[in-house]
């Protein structure tokens, strides 16, 4: 329990356990395959498909799950945004609408059938969805996108997700459906054992990574290392791996793979973002496993990191080790894991709901 309160307050793990003697999801039958009871099960958008998976067909889903409507606390809406995007889109159209309107009739056929989301204007229902597009396709049903519990990786407030409602989902990366093995068991290390400072290697896009690059590609090496693309020879996550700080920048979207992955690589996430809601942030402390730079603060990036003492490094060190366990995709899943903290994140929201 002291790991874990570490960086999960006492009060969230009793709800925690609240949660798992009591909760129950209903699991709408309606939707065929593959763009309902299906997702992605691997790449950039693996959370969406494992978590639909997992509550359809896995022993821990099945222990929250009920065929009974009436002993539901919420109602789940099985759909994948990722996939209507797969099987459904035309190249260079860039046209959300069909998506829309998807959604609007999946909700109006449950709503039709059914009488749960009437009864409540469907605040006691939720959907997932990891895909970009996932809180833009919701707007084809007011009352999904404003009422409905929405699980999103793309959290940004200056979109219209709301923290008190919605919950914001890890992005994780499976390349071939799992971790690299580089990442699955980091090797120990120490603050002067870290050859680099700080490290970041992605595309130039969206509007804050043009000012990381702007102050610190090619400047400061080998301490800060600000790469555009790195060279085919060079492998990312042993800079991750060798790295005291990994800058975790947003891009055209807010979320991004990079978090978790520094987290599993043991190197301490530096957010660098604007209106973005970090996953599971209701109970998870990120400031006992991560530090926040305001986009503004970036020309004074070294200073800042450099001005973190050795104590305070191996502290947020130890927080990664704790914050680990709940950003892992199991399978099957385990107690306090990423399918774990989803359903406690729709439980606390869900206890917020009140029903006439």
């Amino acid at each position: 329990m002291a790991v874990i309160t570490l960086i999960m307050p006492a009060y969230a793990c009793r709800s925690y356990k609240e949660m798992e003697k009591r909760f129950k999801v209903y699991v709408y039958s309606e939707g065929d395959l593959p763009i309902v009871h299906h997702g992605p099960c691997k790449e950039i958008y693996a959370s969406e498909g494992r978590f639909i998976h997992e509550i359809e067909h896995g022993v821990a889903g099945g222990r929250f799950r009920t065929t009974d409507p009436d002993k539901a606390h919420v109602y789940f809406m099985p759909f994948s945004v990722t996939w209507m995007v797969k099987y459904l889109y035309t190249p260079d159209m860039h046209a959300i609408t069909p998506f829309k309107q998807l959604v609007a009739d999946y909700v109006r056929f449950i709503s039709t059938k059914h009488p749960f989301w009437n009864s409540t204007q469907g605040a006691d229902h939720f959907m997932l969805a990891c895909h970009d597009w996932g809180s833009h396709v919701t707007k084809g049903n007011a009352q999904l996108h404003n009422i409905s519990i929405r699980v999103l990786c793309n959290a940004n407030t200056s979109e219209g997700f709301n923290p008190q409602k919605d919950v914001s989902l890890p992005e994780i990366r499976l390349f071939a459906g799992s971790v690299s093995p580089k990442l699955a068991s980091p090797p120990q290390s120490t603050y002067t054992s870290r050859g680099h400072l700080a490290f970041f290697a992605g595309g130039l896009h969206g509007p804050i990574r043009p000012t990381l690059l702007h102050h610190w590609k090619d400047r400061d090496r080998p301490y800060i290392q600000v790469h555009e693309y790195l060279p085919r020879n060079v492998d990312y996550y042993d800079f991750m791996l060798d790295s005291k700080f990994c800058l975790c920048p947003s891009g055209y979207e807010v979320a991004s793979p990079r978090i978790v992955e520094a987290i599993y690589a043991e190197c301490v996430p530096v957010i660098i973002s604007e209106s973005y809601v970090l996953p599971f942030s209701d109970v998870l402390k990120w400031e006992a496993f991560s530090v926040t730079v305001q986009v503004s603060e970036i020309p004074r990036l070294k200073e800042i990191l450099m001005g973190i003492s050795e104590e305070k490094y191996v502290s947020l060190k130890d927080g990664l080790k704790a914050a680990r366990r709940h950003f892992v995709l199991n399978e099957p899943a385990k107690k306090y894991d990423v399918f774990h903290m989803i359903l406690h994140s729709v439980w606390l929201r869900r206890l917020n709901v009140k029903l006439e």
